[in-house]
């Protein structure tokens, strides 16, 4: 029982330790360490997911060059994303 508490009190020291320095990394170095924990804990591989996506944005481009969609800014798609959120 006391070998338990030692690893948890030196793994809490631990966390702490790196909290501190994640603290001190800039804001895109932060959005590089999320996309990293993310993938360390996501374990779950849709081998798929890569193929489906490129389908799908070969679909959007060829109904864009076709005059089936409509171009919209970045800022524009932004600015609608946010509002469905509010």
């Amino acid at each position: 029982m006391r070998i338990e508490f030692d690893i948890i009190n030196s793994m809490s020291t631990h966390f702490e330790d790196i909290q501190r320095e994640v603290k001190s990394l800039s804001a895109n170095e932060k959005a590089a360490l999320a996309r990293f924990l993310i993938q360390e804990l996501d374990q779950s591989v849709d081998d798929d997911a890569q193929r489906l996506w490129v389908e799908e944005a070969e679909r959007r481009y060829a109904a864009y060059q076709k005059g089936e969609l409509e171009a919209r800014s970045g800022d524009d798609v932004m600015r609608t994303a946010r509002d469905r959120l509010k």
